[in-house]
């Protein structure tokens, strides 16, 4: 059976932990690692009724979108909603863990999830960040040894292009060196200039993944001492926060938001021309009303996100953009049944979606 630990591994594969913003708290929560897990339970807020579910479906594992612990506290009281949270996960024992900022410009992540269930076919992100960031490592391996140590870059998570795995290049030359009299080297004589034939070998990598993947060169590179060099690249792998692309099925500004609320069943607002034809859109799941300008400067006929605040929207219009409230809640629900899905797809055990609605303008829990 499937333990906690190997439910946290795969998470942090899909959205990994490097990827969420410095103020966050991503990641395992509350509860025993070791613990064993043979279902989980998908959810966009570890509220307390939540965590109750998860227990009464025989959920060993809660997975949230919002972490249940954003910031340190200073003690545990359970006057306290949170704290009250934390003491029924621990004596449920249900494990709580968090895909928040990483899994916001992971792809596929939580917009990816919204432009699908709106009809949107994503061309790109709205707004690059640093989790894109790739660099290229090139080291220089006996020829007997490029193999091996291509495997392990492999293994830790370099040279991976789009669906390609073992993604490389390289040519053959000459590399030169002295050992010392210190030195043990694997081929060639102390004190002596030696030529021995080499393969340069490049691979790309996220840049946040160097530190692990330089480990695994060297723990893998037959010589004493390994020779490598890194550079920066200026493309990045398509991660970020928001999607533009087009509608499969145009239409115009109201339209878009009566789609809102028949798909999401959310009460969208539309700030804008509603006669305004869109096909063209950009979207963004949760509070994301910081990037209109950058939609703005994409062209998009229609912007929708939720949390919008009034003087955004009064902008937003004047400048001829449409924008859609469609609310925080509804923005990022569809994100827990796409995730539901791909950690069905894992074999580690079955991941069920949460019935307890936490939509605090909806009624529920």
């Amino acid at each position: 059976m499937a333990r906690v630990d190997d439910w946290l591994r795969l998470l942090d594969d899909l959205y990994p932990p490097s990827w969420a913003e410095e103020w966050d708290s991503s990641g395992f929560q509350v509860g025993d690692r070791q613990a064993e897990a043979a279902r989980a339970l998908v959810a966009l807020d570890p509220t307390e009724a939540v965590i109750r579910e998860a227990a009464e479906r025989g959920c060993g594992l809660l997975v949230t979108h919002h972490p249940l612990l954003l910031r340190p506290r200073a003690r545990l009281d359970v006057a306290d909603p949170v704290a009250r949270a934390v003491a029924t996960a621990f004596a449920a024992e249900v494990a709580v863990t968090a895909c928040h900022t990483n899994a916001d410009v992971a792809a596929p992540g939580v917009s990816d999830a919204l432009a699908e269930v709106l009809g949107v076919n994503v061309e790109g992100v709205l707004e690059g960040t640093a989790a894109g960031d790739r660099v290229k490592l090139v080291t220089f391996v006996p020829p007997e040894a490029t193999e091996k140590v291509l495997d392990a870059l492999a293994g830790a998570g370099a040279g991976v292009i789009g669906e390609y795995t073992h993604c490389s290049f390289r040519v053959r030359g000459a590399g030169t060196f002295v050992p010392s009299a210190g030195a043990d080297p694997t081929v060639g004589e102390r004190g002596e200039l030696n030529e021995v034939e080499e393969d340069r070998l490049e691979v790309v990598l996220p840049a946040a993944r160097l530190g692990p993947i330089a480990r695994a060169l060297v723990e893998a590179h037959p010589y004493e001492e390994v020779a490598y060099d890194v550079y920066p690249l200026a493309t990045r792998a398509g991660l970020g926060l928001g999607r533009i692309g087009t509608l499969a099925e145009p239409t115009d500004a109201a339209g878009l938001v009566e789609r809102c609320r028949e798909r999401l069943g959310a009460a969208a607002r539309l700030s804008g021309d509603p006669g305004r034809s869109v096909e063209r859109v950009a979207v963004c799941g949760g509070s994301a009303a910081s990037l209109i300008p950058a939609a703005l400067a994409a062209g998009v006929d229609a912007y929708l996100t939720g949390d919008v605040r009034h003087h955004d929207a009064l902008d937003a219009a004047a400048a001829g953009l449409a924008v859609i409230d469609a609310g925080h809640h509804a923005t990022e629900w569809p994100f827990v049944p796409a995730l539901a899905e791909r950690l069905n797809g894992s074999g580690l055990g079955e991941a069920l979606v949460s019935e307890v609605s936490t939509d605090p303008f909806g009624g529920g829990s």
